[in-house]
């Protein structure tokens, strides 16, 4: 499969369900992908330089909430990271599109049992903490960019 971004996807756990970015114009489960969406615009440089900004901008955020740094962020499926929310009145929300791709990371934090997610996009940057596979999310940070 041809990619837009470089991804190997060969080792994509995805890749049976997924149509490419390269055959979709950068839309391989049919929504918008942050990486494509650079791409086409600026090349490859200018998204290394906009993830690289994103990247310094998230760990401002992380250190001003006592979390450790994301070393890398990601490209991953609105599927995989659109959890769902708990509010105090008991409605659940979910703040992504399921089929768009963001970017995101997955930060371990030592002697605790939970971990903490960052998703993000042009437009937002979200941090939250998790169980096990996802399990009982907890928004720490939305903010619009």
């Amino acid at each position: 499969m041809s990619t837009m971004c470089g991804a190997n996807c060969d080792q994509c756990s995805f890749k049976n369900t997924c149509k490419g970015c390269a055959a979709t114009c950068g839309s391989p489960f049919g929504g918008s992908c942050v990486a494509a969406e650079y791409i086409k615009i600026g090349g490859r440089e200018k998204y290394a330089e906009f993830k690289q900004g994103l990247l310094q901008e998230i760990n401002a955020l992380l250190k001003d909430n006592d979390i450790p740094p994301a070393g890398a962020l990601y490209e991953l499926p609105g599927f995989y990271v659109n959890l769902p929310y708990a509010f105090p009145n008991g409605e659940t929300v979910k703040f992504l599109k399921d089929q768009n791709i963001y970017l995101g990371a997955q930060i371990e934090i030592p002697d605790v049992e939970r971990c903490c997610g960052v998703v993000a996009d042009t437009t937002f940057i979200l941090i939250c903490s998790y169980g096990e596979n996802g399990a009982d999310p907890e928004l720490i940070l939305y903010k619009k960019r």
